[in-house]
C-alpha cells in the first residue's frame, strides 16, 4: 500500500494506493473523490497517461509523490444562489463569527487586568441574566449604578461581535467609581499596571450593592453575588500565650478562598488550609494586654461559584516593589472543598458526594469505550456505561434544597483563570482563560494533529482569541516566567 497525493483543479487529495489493483480500480478511487468519471480522467504518470489495465505496481510509486489528474465532472457545478466567500476577503468580524470565536477586549493602555477579569466574571450566566433583568436606577445619584449598566452593555457587545471591543464607557465609569483605577505612572505618564484580584473584588462589591433585591433576607431580595458566589466561614480563635483562656467562636464571610503560598507549599489544598488559619492581635482580657490570636476557620456555606486567589505578591523593602512569588502551586481541573468544611456541612452533602462519583465512573468507563472505538449504547449489559437520571431533589439535604445558589456536594469543576506574567505587581500582563463548554459556540477543532483534550479553552490575550488544551491551562501553575494562575474560578458539578 501506497499512500499518493493527486492534484486537480489547484486541490490535493491523498489516495491509499493497492498496487496489486489495476489502473481501473484507482481511477474509481478518483471518482468517488473528485466527481470526475474514469473516463474522463486524464492521469499523468510515468510512461504517459494511467489507462485502466495499468499495473500500479510497475509504476514504482512512493509515499506522497504527487500525481497530476486533469478533466471535468459530469455536471458542472451551479453558480452558489450568493457569492463564495474566501476566509483571506473576509474582515476579522467576519471570520471570527464564522468560527463562532467570542471576541476579545481591546487593551486601551494597561487595561489588560480588567479584560481578563472580565472576560471570566462574562463565564458565569447567573450573573449575565442577573444584569439583564436589572432595572439600573438613576446613575447621576449612585455612579455604581451607571457602572452596572455599563458592564451589562459591554457583555452583550462581547455577545454580539467577533472582533475586539473596545470598554471606553465602562473603563470611563470604573476610574470615576474608582479613581484608583486611573492612577498614571509618574516617568512614563501613561496609565499604572493595576491588579486584577483588586478590581475583581471591587467589581463583587458593586454587583452585590446594585443587584440586591428590596433589603429583604428572603432569597429574591439577595444578589446573585450574595446567593452564588458567597461563602460563610465559622472557627474558633485562641492564643497560645494564655491556654487556660476559653476559646471564642468567630463567624464570616467570603467572596474568594485565599490560597497561601510559603516554602511549603506545592499544591492549591495546602495552599487552601494555611489560608484559612489567620493569626490576628487583639486585647487578652486574662492578660490584660494584646497577645496573637490563631484563628482556624472551617466553611459552612459553599456557594455555586468559588474564586480562588493566590497570594502572589509580597512588599519587598530592600527594592521598595511588590515582588511576586514564582513558585509553582499545581491547582486541579476537578476541586473538592469538603475536607475545609464543617462536620455538620460535611454530613449534609452525602447524597450529592455519591451521585456525583457514581455519575464520574460511569463518564470514565464511557470515555474508556470511546478510546476503543465502541459506543456505549453497544456495550450491553454494561451497566457502567448506562444513562443516570438527575439526581431526585427529595435526596438533598432539606438545607442544602433551599439555599438557592449553595453547593450542595462542595465538588467543583474549573471554569476560569485569571494569569499573570511579570516580576511585579505594577508590571507584566494579565491574561483570561475561559473553558468552552460542549456544544456552546463553534465546534471543537478536530482532526490529524490536533491534541487530545477533555475540554477546549479560550485564551483572552486583551482581543487576541485562541483555543487552547487543559493541558496547557495546567501549566499555568507558575515555577517560571510564563503566566501564572492568580485567580482560579470553580463552578459547582451539576448533578443532572
Amino acid at each position: 500500500m501506497v499512500t499518493v497525493q493527486v492534484k486537480w483543479q489547484g486541490k490535493k487529495y491523498g489516495v491509499d494506493v493497492d498496487t496489486a489493483q489495476p489502473g481501473e480500480t484507482f481511477k474509481m478511487q478518483l471518482f468517488s473523490l473528485t466527481g470526475v468519471a474514469p473516463d474522463r480522467q486524464k492521469v499523468l504518470v510515468k510512461g504517459g497517461q494511467l489507462k485502466d489495465d495499468t499495473d500500479m505496481a510497475a509504476l514504482g510509486l512512493k509515499d506522497n509523490q504527487i500525481l497530476m489528474m486533469m478533466g471535468t465532472a459530469d455536471e458542472l457545478p451551479q453558480a452558489p444562489a450568493q457569492p463564495m466567500r474566501f476566509v483571506e476577503d473576509m474582515t476579522e468580524d467576519e471570520v471570527a463569527k464564522a468560527l463562532e470565536i467570542p471576541a476579545g477586549l481591546t487593551n486601551l493602555g494597561n487595561t489588560c487586568y480588567m479584560n481578563a477579569a472580565l472576560q471570566c466574571l462574562k463565564a458565569i450566566p447567573q450573573l449575565r441574566a442577573a444584569l439583564a433583568a436589572h432595572a439600573p436606577a438613576s446613575a447621576q445619584a449612585d455612579p455604581r449604578q451607571g457602572l452596572v449598566a455599563a458592564l451589562r452593555h459591554l457583555l452583550d457587545q462581547l455577545g454580539e461581535s467577533g472582533e475586539g471591543v473596545p470598554p471606553f464607557v465602562f473603563l470611563q465609569l470604573l476610574r470615576q467609581v474608582f479613581p484608583k483605577f486611573a492612577e498614571r505612572d509618574p516617568q512614563s505618564g501613561g496609565n499604572m499596571q493595576q491588579d486584577a484580584e483588586e478590581f475583581w473584588t471591587e467589581m463583587l462589591t458593586v454587583l452585590d450593592h446594585v443587584l440586591k433585591g428590596s433589603g429583604g433576607s428572603g432569597a429574591a431580595d439577595r444578589s446573585v453575588v450574595e446567593q452564588r458566589m458567597s461563602g460563610s466561614l465559622v472557627g474558633r480563635l485562641s492564643t497560645e500565650e494564655a491556654p487556660e483562656e476559653p476559646a471564642t467562636e468567630r463567624r464570616g464571610t467570603f467572596r474568594k478562598i485565599n490560597c497561601h503560598i510559603d516554602k511549603t507549599v506545592n499544591h492549591l489544598s495546602q495552599g487552601i488550609r494555611k489560608g484559612l488559619e489567620e493569626v490576628v492581635e487583639k486585647h487578652s482580657d486574662t492578660l490584660g494586654r494584646n497577645a496573637q490570636y490563631t484563628a482556624t476557620m472551617q466553611i459552612e456555606r459553599l456557594p455555586e461559584y468559588v474564586t480562588v486567589s493566590y497570594n502572589r505578591f509580597f512588599w519587598k523593602t530592600s527594592e521598595s516593589v511588590e515582588a511576586k512569588i514564582v513558585r509553582s502551586v499545581k491547582f486541579p481541573l476537578d476541586l473538592d472543598l469538603a475536607e475545609f468544611c464543617t462536620p455538620e456541612l460535611q454530613e449534609k452533602m452525602k447524597p450529592a458526594r455519591a451521585f456525583l462519583r457514581d455519575l464520574e465512573d460511569r463518564r470514565m468507563a464511557e470515555r474508556k469505550l470511546a478510546k476503543a472505538g465502541k459506543e456505549p449504547a453497544a456495550a450491553a449489559g454494561d451497566a457502567a456505561a448506562a444513562a443516570l437520571p438527575p439526581l431526585p431533589a427529595a435526596e438533598i439535604h432539606p438545607d442544602l434544597r433551599a439555599d438557592v445558589g449553595c453547593n450542595p456536594s462542595g465538588m467543583y469543576e474549573l471554569v476560569g483563570v485569571v494569569t499573570h506574567i511579570g516580576r511585579t505587581a505594577n508590571s507584566g500582563h494579565y491574561m483570561g482563560w475561559v473553558r468552552k463548554e460542549k456544544g456552546v459556540g463553534g465546534p471543537d477543532p478536530k482532526g490529524a494533529g490536533v491534541p487530545d483534550t477533555q475540554h477546549w479553552w479560550y485564551k483572552f490575550d486583551d482581543d487576541q482569541v485562541s483555543m487552547v488544551t487543559d493541558e496547557d491551562i495546567l501549566r499555568l501553575c507558575g515555577g517560571g516566567d510564563w503566566h501564572t494562575a492568580y485567580l482560579t474560578l470553580y463552578r459547582a458539578k451539576s448533578l443532572e
